[in-house]
């Protein structure tokens, strides 16, 4: 047991670092700029232009917007500034069965009736016969469908307000707003290439980073943000990673971006190929693409070829190939170093959850702020967090491969018959039971999107809560078609995904499209 007392007292954090730029490093730039500047404290950003970044984070979930909101950032103003679009929730194809769809939203299904959860009603009145999709009761889900968006006003009791969204956007682009932003605020950034760590004889921390021309850059606290190679919290301090590709087994990917052929529109689509998938991201400017996949199970040259025959638009670029192992850090905070973004893991783009993990780790770290004294209690609680986040979200993905019917290849039959994690086969079992979630631990994903990825990939439970029985079956139908209708109508009446990124002011000019 930790002993908390008052030994591990220290003078206050007077000089931050941050290695590595980014989305990474410039979110935690501009968040500590704006809430850790107490006037006598430094922050500094090393990065280098040689080192390119992973464009990987170009969708996100709706915690984004109070990232955003958090820094005082315009909704239109950062679109307009990340070419950006919005997101309603992830359209998947050929997940299940080949030739199967659905839409995992964000917000909820329905409402619920006199404490009875929505979706087991509509489990009930599945079972009696009624085989329409789920998502037609889901407001996000209908203007994704109709390729429409809406905000509703403060205090608005319209449909409108059930939407839930997040955004498309062009990683190096918000990067360099982020970065605009925490230089305003004094952030000092400096150019260069760290060759080496130096560390306290006799605790370990790390006390400066050298760079390539033999600058010595000191710190109290440092913030590791530079992504696959780790150079703090993996070569400097050994601090172990966790493997998880026994259960997601995709390791490399190739992206490339794509002309648009159409209007962008309000939702990411990750189609299922032989060994991995595919993802499509619609932005102002261009269309992001790229297919994640197993070297195990496909080469390299047939892994470029499947993403290049099923691209909408012209290419933009060449593929770019990227290489990664599912997993993370066990420790995310070791010594006086702290992991954000793909140091401390990486958990694949499939649910869009990169820049969340950046996000929650950088309100993680206020919460728990150190002094010099770096109370030991308080990195094992921001360990205990972080490692409680990466599991819930990494038991989330598995289903989405677990969850699966197909054996058309050696990668989908791996998949179907693996052995998973406890916590995810309880989940599982207990859905089947009777449909019913529960959440720990704060989770990130909430039961609509369990129920939806559960129903969307064929998992139907044996049954219902028997507490919605005592509910009158005519009056549950008439309720249920009242909230299809209102969804429907609302859903045409809004303009469309472009027609309403141009009206609020945030769809860049066209020849600022052009210089991007």
């Amino acid at each position: 047991m930790i002993k908390n007392d008052s030994s591990f007292i220290g003078s206050a954090i007077k000089d931050i670092v941050i290695v590595g730029g980014g989305t990474a490093g410039w979110m935690a730039a501009a968040a500590f700029s704006r809430f850790l500047d107490n006037g006598n404290r430094n922050i500094t950003l090393v990065e280098s232009e040689e080192i390119g970044t992973v464009g990987v984070g170009e969708a996100t979930i709706p915690a984004i917007i109070n990232f955003n909101k958090m820094l005082e950032i315009s909704e239109n103003d950062f679109l307009r500034a990340t070419q950006g679009t919005f997101k309603l929730g992830i359209e998947f194809v050929n997940w299940g069965q080949v030739g199967d769809s659905y839409f995992h939203p964000f917000g909820n299904y329905g409402q619920d009736l006199h404490g009875i959860n929505f979706h087991q009603l509509y489990l009930r009145e599945h079972a009696l016969g009624d085989k329409r999709s789920i998502s037609q009761y889901c407001m996000s889900a209908m203007a994704a469908q109709n390729g429409r968006f809406g905000r509703a006003s403060a205090n608005a009791r319209s449909p409108v307000s059930e939407i839930f969204y997040a955004y498309h956007f062009d990683a190096s682009l918000y990067a360099k707003m982020l970065r605009e932003y925490a230089e305003n605020n004094k952030v000092n950034r400096q150019e260069g290439r760290v060759v080496d760590v130096v560390r306290h004889a006799e605790n370990g921390f790390v006390e400066s980073v050298i760079l390539d021309d033999g600058r010595k850059i000191s710190g109290d606290l440092f913030i590791d943000c530079s992504g696959f190679r780790a150079l703090l919290i993996g070569d400097a301090l050994g601090e172990e990673y966790e493997d998880w590709s026994k259960w997601l087994p995709v390791d490399r990917a190739f992206a490339v971006p794509t002309t648009n052929i159409m209007s962008p529109v309000p939702f990411t689509r990750s189609t299922a190929h032989e060994a991995g998938w595919q993802w499509r991201i619609p932005l102002q400017h261009r269309t992001g693409n790229g297919h994640v996949y197993s070297s195990k199970f496909i080469p390299d040259d047939v892994a470029q070829q499947i993403l290049m025959s099923n691209l909408e638009g012209e290419p933009l670029a060449a593929p770019k190939q990227l290489r990664f192992t599912t997993g993370r850090r066990k420790n995310s905070w070791s010594h006086n170093v702290v992991a954000l973004g793909l140091s401390g893991g990486f958990l694949e783009p499939l649910e869009s959850t990169s820049i969340h993990l950046i996000q929650n780790g950088i309100a993680r770290l206020f919460a728990l702020f150190p002094d010099k004294g770096f109370n030991p209690i308080e990195r094992e609680e921001y360990n205990k967090g972080m490692s409680e986040l990466y599991e819930d979200i990494r038991d989330f993905i598995i289903l989405h491969y677990h969850a699966t019917q197909r054996e058309d290849s050696e990668f989908w039959r791996y998949v179907k018959n693996m052995s998973i994690p406890t916590s995810l086969e309880r989940k599982m079992d207990l859905f089947k039971s009777r449909g019913r979630v529960f959440r720990e631990n704060a989770e990130l994903f909430g039961l609509p999107s369990w129920v939806a990825v559960m129903l969307g990939q064929n998992i139907w439970p044996y049954g219902w809560d028997t507490l919605a029985d005592a509910l009158d079956e005519g009056r549950v139908r008439d309720a249920m078609r009242q909230m299809r209708d209102v969804y429907a109508a609302t859903a045409q009446a809004l303009p469309t995904h472009e027609e309403f990124i141009k009206m609020s002011g945030a769809w860049a000019a066209d020849d600022e499209r052009m210089l991007k």
